[in-house]
């Protein structure tokens, strides 16, 4: 009661920054009130409850050795929801002899921030503490709140731990990202999920133990599959299947496959900046590596997670020149003609000519020779030095051209047998530069015949990878 009136007091005056008193078996900042969520109430207390992240708290790594010793420095925890970001939070306030405060990003300005340093700065010269802040979902503080706590870390006032499911390196300001530790969370297994929700079932002071409740080998692994790896949509569900299954005679509740089925949903699919640009790599890797599956499994899957299917279009318009080019004329035309159908048709109808040409420019043969011929073209005129247009490749489509010398001495092609002729149509400053090679594949062999019949027999280009084009604005 004493505790508990103390912290009223400092809550009193010290506003919402003040850390939350500890209840009984909890640690600062866990609730353990019998009506809180079952993922609540099952939060591991110790690292030797903690389920997963092995490459981080597993015996003998550096997190986990940190804290132990009571060493912990400025850090990010980031990775998917439901991995363990809080709670891991959590079982550092409970090893510490530090404060601990929690605050959210989205409810917080830059006022409390400096309420929560002022009181961390009070308790380190009055009591000798220092403080951990862990601040979630930090990837939605802006350049002025981040800055507002950059000297407090430096100057070992504070102990930054920021939580958050996006890449940091993209999301937050470089500022605060280069003064701190990061740490990523993966997706739990389906067999860490298992584990969370058998603990769940048979714990009789927190979880389900006392409702005798069990469940199925197949119950757990749809919930845990459906789940993805999240540990708390896990929990949720099965609480929800436990409560919702009427009591058999004996008084237990079993959980069978076709409860679970309805205790969960497919959730939707969690799209981040981050996420996204990779999912659009890989879609355009698969392009060019020619795995149509790879394709639209990526298609599907920006397009569910509501990703605008223009941009993988325009994406599939420039693969089919990039990648494909001559060796398959057509790829083009089936990538501009999906383009179109989308604007004419819409979404979801469009998915098939979409489709379709996904699968024309993987199946397709492969080159990059036209690719190749923008990058040396483009390199070639950067250059400079450039010399006059060759008088007799010059326009004479005005009075006087003649008089000028325009057009003197030019041959006109279709004069000539089989509609050729050699003479020089280069800059002067890139004459001889071969640009465009076409390579055995495809159309461009038969490419090749022609301009060898023409007298034009370039060898075959050296090895050479074009830079990416940028994916993401300004990269």
């Amino acid at each position: 009661m004493d505790d508990l009136l103390s912290w009223a007091a400092q809550a009193f005056q010290g506003g919402a920054g003040a850390p939350l008193p500890p209840e009984d078996g909890a640690t600062p900042g866990q609730t353990r009130q019998p009506m809180a969520p079952l993922a609540d109430r099952m939060r591991p207390r110790n690292l030797e409850e903690f389920l997963g992240q092995r490459h981080l708290v597993g015996q003998g790594t550096l997190l986990r050795r940190a804290i132990l010793a009571d060493r912990m420095a400025s850090s990010i925890f980031w990775g998917p929801p439901g991995t363990g970001k809080t709670t891991l939070a959590a079982i550092v306030a409970g090893s510490t002899r530090a404060a601990f405060v929690k605050l959210n990003a989205v409810t917080t300005g830059v006022a409390q921030v400096r309420e929560v340093i002022d009181q961390a700065q009070r308790r380190r010269q009055m009591e000798g503490r220092s403080t951990y802040l862990l601040l979630d979902e930090c990837h939605r503080w802006n350049k002025a709140q981040s800055d507002s706590i950059l000297p407090a870390i430096e100057a070992g006032i504070i102990r930054f731990i920021g939580s958050t499911t996006e890449n940091p390196m993209v999301s937050m300001t470089p500022a605060i990202v280069s003064r701190c530790r990061l740490f990523h969370f993966e997706k739990l297994s389906q067999q860490d999920v298992i584990a969370a929700m058998q603990r769940a079932l048979t714990d009789r002071e927190r979880g389900l133990g006392k409702m005798m409740a069990t469940a199925g080998p197949e119950a757990l692994e749809h919930i845990a599959r459906v789940a993805n790896g999240d540990i708390r949509a896990a929990l949720g569900a099965l609480e929800l299947a436990a409560t919702s299954t009427p009591m058999a005679a004996d008084g237990t509740i079993h959980i069978t496959l076709a409860v679970a089925e309805q205790s969960i949903q497919q959730p939707a699919l969690q799209m981040d900046q981050s996420t996204f640009y990779d999912m659009l790599s890989a879609f355009c890797k698969s392009l060019r590596g020619s795995d149509t599956d790879a394709a639209l499994a990526w298609f599907a899957r920006m397009d569910l997670a509501g990703v605008d299917p223009r941009i993988p279009v325009r994406r599939l318009i420039v693969h089919a020149s990039e990648d494909v080019g001559l060796a398959n004329p057509m790829a083009l035309a089936q990538a501009t003609a999906a383009a179109q159908a989308l604007e004419f048709v819409g979404m979801p109808e469009a998915r098939l000519p979409i489709c379709q040409a996904i699968a024309a420019v993987c199946e397709s043969p492969k080159s990059n020779a036209v690719a190749l011929a923008v990058e040396r073209a483009w390199a070639d005129a950067k250059r400079g030095g450039y010399q006059p247009v060759p008088p007799h490749l010059r326009d004479t489509h005005y009075a006087g051209a003649q008089r000028t010398g325009s057009g003197t001495g030019y041959l006109y092609p279709h004069d000539f047998p089989n509609h050729y002729v050699p003479q020089r149509y280069a800059p002067l400053d890139a004459q001889g530069t071969p640009y465009y090679q076409p390579t055995q594949e495809g159309y461009e062999a038969q490419v090749r015949q022609f301009r060898r019949h023409k007298g034009i027999d370039a060898p075959d280009p050296p090895p050479y990878r074009p830079p990416e084009p940028p994916l993401r604005p300004g990269g």
